[in-house]
């Protein structure tokens, strides 16, 4: 009886599980050997920036915090005495952070902006963070019943004072022309980037007239022309608040540039997209909105993003047209006698600085989680 000999054969039903790096590659010194010491020019220009770091930090951080002056009524508190040292007039800051916040606000109102800020900024944590509740009520309110209410309390009326436009500046214009802007801006440049691209002439040339005749001047003209030209061509006695005639024309300048971004997706999408929506006897709307804006917009967050950045650092120009934002309100302070000396420019630009950098590079980093998220199609 002869034996047959078999070899067992061992299929594993599941992957194995990725090991750590090796010490060297993984952490910052592998980030750092990957990055900056890879190739004999990275070294060299890593070595370069990482000397030219230590010449400039310590005298920086030197007069940024270790001389600076922290509290202080006036402007004597920031001017040297004995030959000593004075670093940043953070004292300034401090004095003047209401007016920067708020402009000529009436101080005794400024419960009702405080409360927009904060309710704003709950509403946006709410819409903007993926694991909370109801996100989708909760971003309907923050487009229809929250900006009745902001004008509500902003404005006033209905038992509250009336405050005019003219009495805002600071944080608070800032943040009321850049968001009004991007809210605004968004879906009329994703009607004008589907008006480009239609098979109507007249729709076609409307949007192609208005995308190239607001992207071919300078938001300075814009705006000037919002708040001193505009007037000229309206009839006798009607005018337009000039906070609200700065609001129209940057959401109509943003929005022709955010058409181009959109428009750029839209031709990314590939026209079997568009043949699978059409074979599933879809409508031009039903396809637009269900298969291809969802898979454009997701390609272009970067644009949108970077023209949301750029739209919220372009709130100073309104400056222009006498509305003071928070640059302005700043270097209108500059002038104050009580505070003259010569940190307090510095000092205030780079508090400027500090606040713009916050807002852009936190709309910068979301928009890098949002595009992780919705990277669908290819391994992370």
């Amino acid at each position: 009886m002869s034996r047959i000999e078999t070899d067992t054969v061992f299929v594993r039903r599941d992957f194995l599980e990725p090991e750590a790096p090796p010490p060297s590659l993984g952490g910052f010194p592998g980030w750092a050997r990957k990055h900056l010491f890879s190739s004999p020019l990275n070294i060299a220009i890593s070595l370069a920036m990482l000397l030219l770091l230590a010449w400039m930090l310590p005298p920086l951080i030197r007069w940024l915090f270790v001389d600076a002056v922290w509290t202080g009524s006036n402007r004597e508190a920031c001017l040297p005495k004995d030959g000593e040292r004075v670093g940043a007039c953070w004292a300034f800051i401090n004095a003047k952070l209401a007016q920067f916040t708020f402009g000529s606000y009436p101080a005794d109102q400024r419960w009702r902006p405080s409360l927009v800020m904060v309710s704003f900024f709950i509403g946006l944590a709410w819409v903007a963070i993926p694991k909370m509740p109801r996100r989708r009520e909760a971003t309907w309110l923050m487009l229809t019943a929250f900006p009745v209410a902001t004008f509500w309390l902003l404005y006033g009326g209905l038992g509250l004072p009336i405050v005019e436009t003219s009495n805002w500046g600071g944080l608070l214009v800032t943040l009321v022309v850049a968001i009004t802007g991007i809210v605004a801006s968004l879906p009329l440049g994703i009607l004008l980037a589907l008006g480009r691209r239609s098979k109507l002439p007249f729709i076609k040339i409307v949007s192609v007239v208005f995308i190239e005749v607001w992207r071919g001047v300078p938001l300075i003209t814009v705006l000037f022309m919002a708040s001193v030209m505009l007037p000229l061509f309206l009839p006798t006695g009607v005018n337009f608040d000039k906070l609200l005639r700065a609001l129209i024309g940057v959401a109509l300048f943003t929005g022709a540039y955010m058409a181009e971004t959109i428009r750029g997706g839209l031709q990314a999408i590939p026209k079997g997209q568009y043949e699978g929506a059409a074979s599933l006897g879809l409508g031009y709307w039903q396809s637009m909105r269900l298969i291809i804006l969802p898979q454009a917009l997701k390609i272009v967050i970067p644009g949108i993003v970077n023209s949301f950045i750029s739209l919220f650092k372009d709130t100073s120009l309104v400056m222009i047209i006498g509305l003071y934002d928070l640059l302005g309100s700043i270097q209108r302070n500059f002038s104050d006698a009580n505070w003259s000396t010569p940190s307090i420019a510095p000092t205030g630009l780079i508090f400027a600085a500090a606040v713009f950098w916050v807002f852009c590079f936190s709309m910068s980093r979301y928009s890098m989680y949002m595009e992780r998220k919705l990277n669908t199609g290819r391994k992370r």
